[in-house]
């Protein structure tokens, strides 16, 4: 008996099934970027939420929450939110892989607009930037929410 698989309207979103299983272990949490930036932060003795809602109402996750300074970190994959220094457009199936893209950085914006209309401060890294200049600006600012009350 074969397996049945799930296809969206219009076709698969993947040009092969092993191209799919591929795209499917792709983790959307713990990331190798994400795992370094936290290690620096806890041996900081900074403490945070990890993959967490910052708005109850918003059905999106910041990858590091800092609930009472009101601060949310993303670290942006560099394919997955269009990265201007190294996203480089699919060869195979590529009008789907790039309206993705453009769905989740105008996600991105939205969450941006929703977070900070809260009154909470978000920051965004890419993949690609030094774990320590990340952990470095975090800290900064999560001092300088604390010290200034917000």
């Amino acid at each position: 008996m074969s397996e049945e698989v799930w296809e969206p309207p219009g076709g698969s979103w993947a040009s092969s099934a092993a191209r799919r299983r591929n795209m499917q272990a792709i983790r959307s949490r713990d990331t190798k970027p994400e795992l370094l930036v936290r290690r620096i932060l806890h041996a900081q003795g900074l403490r945070y939420r990890v993959a967490a809602k910052p708005l109850p109402g918003l059905r999106r996750t910041a990858d590091i929450v800092f609930r009472p300074a009101k601060l949310a970190v993303f670290i942006d994959g560099c394919y997955w939110h269009g990265c201007p220094k190294h996203y480089v457009p699919p060869k195979t199936n590529s009008g789907y892989w790039s309206e993705k893209v453009l769905r989740n950085v105008s996600r991105d914006r939205d969450t941006d607009r929703h977070l900070q209309a809260a009154g909470w401060t978000v920051l965004r890294f890419w993949e690609h930037e030094s774990a320590d200049d990340c952990a470095l600006a975090i800290a900064a600012e999560v001092s300088r929410l604390r010290s200034s009350g917000g």
